[in-house]
């Protein structure tokens, strides 16, 4: 961990161009802070709809190179001799065209299939784990940004998480997240209960700061934490309690309005949440269509599949007439507990004023038996073990959000929400002795949502607009990858996959284009999004390591 003082970072910020940007978020009075509020975050756009963003982080470093397959690099295969998901002889990595999406009907294992999918853009291919980000893809509605990263980058897991969920690589000093700041531009933050919400054990860094509290709830079906117990009498002398302090006239002293603040959310949030139900038994979010060709189960149970998979009943097509099938899951049975919390901030984001939901995804730190040994006789290989059960949660996840947002949505469409994945850094390159991988620099972003310019096919065949980004075909074309023992996959130190795209480009796309952020703003949130050494607008030289990048992508 790299410890430097205020004043040192501050100084260091000022060569750089942040330190004014840094400078106005610094002992912002709240009533102060309100005024910030120019822009469009959190306000109704011209459709008379907010806009609206969930994010899951991915702690302990996503393997990118396993997840978006550079397939068409032989250095892929040849440094991965046991890790690297083979080719599919039948479908062939070259062709162009949509993503290749293997239903496995009413008989097969749902990830039965053990090829990597080829994305239709000639080069890449998904890891099959994440079969169900095909029909995401194929609809337009999903961008996969590869090769991102930032300056002089850490392999520190805590300094580098820090450094995503604050938005300001290298600078120590900074304690506050950047969706707490942009929280805070909207003005809402003073206004109303619910703006920033997480679902977990802990508030993460992302939404964590000093002039304004963001919600974090680790058990939503006891939305009234201050009633034990959760009966309607013990609610309602709990509730006049907190109405009681709220009246209290606190002396105008430092950090008085905050705490004012801080009684009337909490108070307006449970009045709130005892009108949601995140219990068991409403959890009958449903497929629309037969999912994953899988008609028996449909006929047999009325609609498809449970969007979110809290037990077992509900987890893909296990419940079976006959006998139940383990390899009917959609994903591990030890992922109920994460999709409760996806329900939740799901529920939370469509009934609510929230702008903001997140959850995390705990367990990508693959430095040994990253995959299952090959044995063909029981199905198991590179396809299969703790890395592909971390990616059926992604593929998944994404795959019941558009599900979700599209067929129950009230106060947030799918057209009105983004997806994000955030992950610390990638892994190496080459395999270590353990059949995993370690702590190395670039790594691919999801990003989902109604309005992605995601794939969009030609007019008589092909591809006119690809949702692969900086790995092969017309979406890498800026500074194209480069294959072989000396390419891309080595471009860093000569042993990582190098960098081209700033994550901090791809947030600040979604914060302006999506949420709505003034180039002021933005420059508030991601401080220094504009100055020219930083290269995050557009084409350049990152001046902090010497680094070209391609700018923000053009996914929104």
């Amino acid at each position: 961990m790299n410890i430097v003082s205020r004043r040192s970072f501050l100084s260091q910020a000022s060569r750089l161009g942040l330190g004014a940007a840094l400078a106005a978020l610094t002992d912002v009075p709240l009533v102060v802070q309100r005024a910030l509020a120019d822009g469009g975050i959190g306000r109704p756009g011209p459709d008379g709809r907010v806009r609206k963003l969930l994010f899951i982080l991915l702690r302990g470093a996503n393997d990118g190179l396993n997840s978006v397959i550079p397939m068409g690099d032989s250095a892929y295969a040849a440094s991965r001799p046991n890790l690297a998901i083979p080719p599919d002889p039948l479908q062939p990595v070259t062709a162009l065209g949509p993503a290749f999406f293997p239903e496995s009907g009413s008989r097969a294992g749902t990830y039965a299939h053990p090829y990597a999918l080829p994305l239709g853009n000639g080069f890449a291919a998904l890891h099959p784990s994440l079969k169900f980000l095909a029909p995401l893809y194929n609809s337009g509605d999903l961008a996969l940004v590869h090769r991102v990263g930032y300056p002089d980058q850490s392999r520190s897991h805590f300094d580098s998480l820090a450094y995503w969920q604050t938005g300001t690589p290298r600078a120590d000093a900074v304690q506050e997240g950047f969706l707490y700041r942009a929280m805070v531009e909207s003005g809402l933050a003073n206004t109303s209960p619910l703006t920033g919400v997480s679902i977990g054990s802990s508030l993460p860094l992302i939404l964590r700061g000093s002039r304004a509290a963001m919600t974090n709830l680790s058990d939503p079906s006891r939305y009234n934490l201050l009633a034990v117990p959760n009966t309607p009498a013990a609610n309602r002398k709990f509730d006049a309690a907190l109405a009681a302090a709220n009246e209290v006239a606190f002396a105008d002293k430092r950090d008085r309005e905050l705490l004012r603040l801080q009684y009337g959310n909490l108070s307006q949030t449970l009045e709130l949440f005892a009108q949601l139900r995140f219990d068991e038994a409403s959890n009958t979010y449903r497929d629309d269509v037969a999912t994953d060709g899988d008609t028996d189960w449909a006929a047999a149970n009325g609609d498809g599949y449970h969007l979110f998979p809290t037990t077992a009943e509900k987890n893909g097509g296990w419940l079976r007439a006959g006998g139940n099938q383990a390899s009917k899951y959609v994903v591990p049975t030890g992922a109920h507990d994460f999709f409760e919390d996806l329900k939740a901030a799901s529920i939370v984001l469509n009934k609510t004023d929230a702008i903001v939901a997140g959850v995390s995804i705990d367990g990508w730190d693959t430095h040994s038996d990253q995959v299952n040994p090959r044995d063909a006789a029981s199905g198991q290989g590179p396809h299969t073990g703790a890395h592909a059960g971390l990616l059926r949660r992604v593929g998944w996840s994404l795959y019941a959000l558009r599900k979700f947002f599209t067929r129950y949505a009230d106060r947030c469409r799918w057209e009105d929400l983004v997806v994000v994945t955030l992950s610390e850094f990638g892994r190496t390159t080459v395999e270590n002795s353990d059949a995993g991988t370690d702590h190395a620099e670039a790594s691919v972003m999801l990003v989902a949502g109604g309005s992605v310019k995601g794939f969009l096919p030609g007019a008589t065949g092909g591809v006119s607009r690809s949702g692969v980004f900086n790995c092969g075909g017309m979406g890498d074309r800026i500074l194209p990858w480069r294959t072989g023992p000396t390419g891309s996959l080595f471009g860093a130190d000569e042993r990582y996959l190098k960098r081209n795209t700033d994550y901090r480009s791809v947030l600040g796309r979604i914060l302006r284009n999506h949420l709505g952020a003034t180039p002021g703003q933005l420059e508030r949130i991601i401080p220094g999004y504009a100055v020219p050494g930083e290269s995050l607008l557009t084409r350049g030289v990152q001046t902090r390591d010497g680094t070209e990048v391609i700018g923000e992508p053009d996914l929104l």
